[in-house]
């Protein structure tokens, strides 16, 4: 392996030509963002290499092992002049960068490091570093819509309720240590989780007055790899798709689980589904909210819209989810 640098670097290019080939590639000045608790294939150092071998000796190196500082690294980045941000984490390091350069001139490649990587998952980004590498190099470039709750952006889901609840749950060493089953045995806790009385608005319209578990806001499809809770959703349409589940015990979740499954969840007695731009809800009582899989402080009042267009990620040539 090359001995490489382990300085900031400026992240310029330092050839034209990809090795091996006649083919000019596009010019960037790449920054990396990484959370190095994550892992991925053969780590940091692998990517390093990889970086060295496609004409990146000294890509703009910055790095952190708090989740909460990734923001300011990316803004940081793009202030030196970064165009192409490489994201080395899971979804609240992806959440944390969306939040701090949506609507710059910077496009994101998504390194999925994490444990869920519900971002990757629905773009069709491979979960390993060779195959999300390529497609930070040399994918297609795509405009997507953000959403936006409580002033915080998302780009995947957000939720009041259940699904805040067991993402609360699943933080830190038992995530760490357990990777995706403590989402299992969280969300299982969860289920007890007893129902707010909620009023929700929608587009300034009274849409949903009665008691609900979950709450739930998206720009993707999928919260999991064949469960998909918005099949419809298209992630640069400009608007949110928003979803209420009623069920209170855990025969009725079980129910709306398995029309989850199949794609099949606005059909659920205990569901019900509509899109918008700006969605106000109202709660009896405070309630955590998470963002992209990050928990969230509880509060009573929850304000939730859409910003059409506001960050580009690169993605596989035929992707369409």
């Amino acid at each position: 392996m090359a001995n490489l640098s382990k300085r900031a670097g400026t992240g310029v290019h330092a050839a034209f030509l990809s090795p091996g080939t006649k083919e000019q590639i596009d010019v960037k000045t790449i920054a990396v963002i990484a959370n190095n608790k994550k892992t991925l294939g053969g780590g940091l150092e692998e990517l390093r290499q990889m970086l060295f071998e496609r004409g990146y000796p000294d890509p703009m190196w910055l790095e952190t092992s708090k989740g909460r500082e990734v923001g300011k690294l990316a803004r940081d980045a793009v202030a030196r002049g970064a165009t192409l941000l490489f994201i080395w984490g899971g979804d609240g390091t992806v959440q944390r960068c969306v939040n701090a350069v949506v609507d710059r001139d910077v496009e994101l490649a998504i390194l999925p490091a994490g444990t869920a990587n519900l971002l990757a998952l629905n773009l069709d980004i491979p979960f390993d570093l060779a195959g999300a590498l390529e497609i930070g190099l040399a994918g297609t470039s795509r405009r997507l819509d953000v959403g936006v709750m409580n002033g915080k952006c998302f780009a995947v889901m957000a939720g009041i309720g259940f699904d805040a609840i067991t993402m609360q749950q699943a933080d830190g060493d038992l995530k760490e240590r357990f990777g995706r089953l403590a989402y299992l045995w969280t969300g299982f806790k969860a289920l007890r989780v007893n129902a707010r009385h909620t009023k929700i608005r929608v587009d300034g319209k009274t849409w949903f007055k009665g008691n609900a578990t979950c709450v739930l806001f998206g720009q993707m499809k999928s919260v999991a790899k064949g469960i998909a809770i918005f099949p419809e959703s298209q992630p640069d349409d400009g608007v949110l798709e928003v979803g209420v589940v009623t069920a209170e015990s855990a025969r009725q979740w079980l129910r709306v689980i398995a029309q989850m499954a199949i794609g099949n969840a606005k059909h659920s007695p205990f569901t019900k589904m509509t899109q918008g731009r700006h969605v106000e809800v109202h709660l009896d009582r405070a309630s955590r909210f998470e963002l992209d899989g990050g928990a969230k402080a509880s509060r009573r009042t929850h304000q939730v819209s859409v910003k059409p267009g506001a960050i580009t990620l690169r993605v596989p040539s035929e992707s369409s989810s």
